[in-house]
Formats: structure tokens, C-alpha cells, sequence
């Protein structure tokens, strides 16, 4: 079964409706230039009332461990993604400060960025779409082609300009354990169309169907 993560949430609306149609995980982007940034208080109603029933992932962009440790605490979150320039090391000790899980994003538009994820120990690995002086969210998608070089040791999670109409070609051609869509269940940047979201799961579902079979 593919799962699946819809992110760039930022009213309760919306992360209830994720929740209820089996969203396996909800983003809320901490990184003030992005949009889709979630008002900390919001998040912090969001990861109470959802902790229990999704995995609740805060997405960091080289943020200080400081200021992520505060922010998984008062939100409840259970993943971090880090989308900045984390190394490792920061994976490790942001893993041990707060106790959550680390899914490591990397902006891939060739199979050595592919194979750069690899070197990463966290629980999850995130491919995205490489777009200059962007962190996630671009509406683009990359050669699903190029994934084929990771190692799969870690789970994949598949991202970048992923909608209802190409998320079957993704899951036939990548095989990722989740896929996670920002944009292409928007109806604006920050707000989620219900129809789109709905459509995606449906296609999710079709999807796995076809690989079952």
C-alpha cells in the first residue's frame, strides 16, 4: 500500500479532511518565506487534536535545533523534515533532542543527488524536484526515472508537482512508500481543494490496485 502525505496544511479544515480520508501524514511548514507557512498556533491545535490519528511532520528549513525542538514540542510532532542544508549530523541530534523521526529531503534533478540521499541514516528519505531558489512546493516533477538509484535501504517519499492526474504513472514508476503532495491538491497556496484531495487518494487506490494485480 502506497501512503500518503498531504502537506502545506494550514487550517484545521483541511488536516481533518487529510485524517479522514487515511492520510498516513500531514505537513505543517515552519519556513516563513513559503506561503504555505502555518501561524504556530494553528499548528499547535492541528498536532493536538490530530497526534493520535496521523503522523504530524514539521518541515524545517535550517532552522536552529533550538527553535525545532520548541516547535515539536508544542505541536506534537512525530516527524521532522528537514528541506534545508542539514547534514547528518544535525539528522542525528535533531532525532535525539525531541525523540521523533527525521525524514531528510533532498532537491534531486539527477541520479547523483539520488544517490546523495543514501548517505543519510534518518527514517525517511524525501525526493523533490530540484527548481533554483526553491524549497519544495514548485509544482514541478523530476525524472521519476533517476530514483532508481536509490538504495532503498530507507523508505522513500515522493514529491514534486504530484497531482490526481500523474500520481499512478509516480507510484508505477518509483514504487515509493508514500507520495506527498503540496500543490497539486491546492485550491490556493496554503489551502486545500477537497475534490483534489479526494481525486488524489482515489488515484493512490487505483494505483496499488494496478500493482497488486
Amino acid at each position: 500500500m502506497t501512503h500518503v502525505k498531504i502537506c502545506g496544511i494550514t487550517d484545521p479544515g483541511d488536516a481533518e479532511l487529510a485524517a479522514e480520508l487515511g492520510a498516513w501524514a500531514i505537513g505543517l511548514i515552519f519556513h516563513e518565506p513559503s506561503p504555505r507557512s502555518v501561524d504556530p498556533e494553528v499548528a499547535e491545535a492541528i498536532g493536538a487534536e490530530l497526534r493520535r490519528k496521523v503522523e504530524v511532520v514539521g518541515v524545517f528549513v535550517n532552522e536552529p535545533l533550538d527553535r525545532v525542538g520548541e516547535l515539536a514540542d508544542r505541536c506534537s510532532l512525530s516527524i521532522l523534515q528537514l528541506h534545508g542544508d542539514e547534514g547528518p549530523a544535525y539528522c542525528r541530534e535533531a532525532a535525539r533532542r525531541t525523540g521523533a523521526k527525521v525524514m531528510k529531503a533532498l532537491r534531486v534533478h539527477d541520479r547523483a543527488d539520488v544517490r546523495r540521499a543514501n548517505s543519510f541514516r534518518t527514517d525517511y528519505h524525501l525526493l523533490d524536484t530540484h527548481v533554483a531558489g526553491l524549497r519544495g512546493g514548485t509544482g514541478e516533477t523530476f525524472p521519476w526515472e533517476i530514483a532508481d538509484v536509490h538504495d532503498r535501504r530507507t523508505p522513500v517519499v515522493l514529491s514534486g508537482g504530484l497531482t490526481p492526474e500523474n500520481a499512478a504513472d509516480a507510484i508505477a514508476a518509483v514504487h515509493p512508500f508514500a507520495v506527498d503532495s503540496a500543490s497539486g491538491t491546492e485550491a490556493e497556496p496554503g489551502r486545500k481543494d477537497p475534490a483534489k484531495v479526494k481525486a488524489l487518494f482515489r488515484a493512490v487506490e487505483q494505483a496499488d490496485r494496478v500493482e497488486v494485480a
